[in-house]
């Protein structure tokens, strides 16, 4: 995606279950770049996100869908899907644990409350018995709503020493 970034917030943590970055999102742009890093999961997990609504409440209805491709060096590439998810997934690691990950995502009209909100993901981490693993997803929240915000959460376990950042797209 060709364009110059504008940082807009920041978010961090440490051993947390749940992270969000709350009024991130406004009218100025139709598209934003996030980038989350973190140096280790307390347990293997998949890594889910949500939006935050301009009330500031976590839309967690059953209106998210998305696909992924998980592709690790050491055996063939996985599909996967769901439709009508009450989140979408971020990055999932399967049953590998990971040293951590870096995740770079595109989110396009999230403030527009006449527009589905689309997400475009992309992982790469390291399984410490497996090698390298990349990771790709696409998802849409089936909902048009004004959403300033998002929210991420691992399927189970903690994040340690995440980072979280948010720009807009110009």
């Amino acid at each position: 995606m060709a364009g110059s970034l504008e940082f807009i917030k920041s978010a961090t943590g440490s051993s947390v279950s749940t992270l969000s970055v709350t009024d991130c999102f406004s009218d100025k742009y139709d598209v934003y770049y996030l980038s989350m890093v973190t140096n280790d999961l307390s347990t293997a997990t998949d890594n889910n996100y949500r939006y935050i609504d301009n009330g500031g409440s976590i839309i967690s209805d059953s209106s998210y869908d998305y696909a992924s491709l998980f592709m690790p060096m050491y055996s063939g590439f996985t599909e996967g899907k769901a439709t009508n998810g009450t989140s979408a997934l971020g990055v999932s690691f399967g049953n590998n644990g990971t040293e951590g990950f870096g995740l770079s995502m595109y989110i396009y009209n999230p403030f527009n409350s006449s527009s589905y909100s689309f997400a475009k993901v992309q992982s790469a981490f390291r399984y410490p018995a497996g090698g390298n693993q990349g990771y790709k997803s696409i998802s849409v929240l089936k909902s048009a709503e004004s959403c300033t915000g998002i929210n991420f959460f691992p399927s189970s376990g903690t994040y340690d020493n995440i980072a979280i950042n948010i720009y807009g797209v110009k």
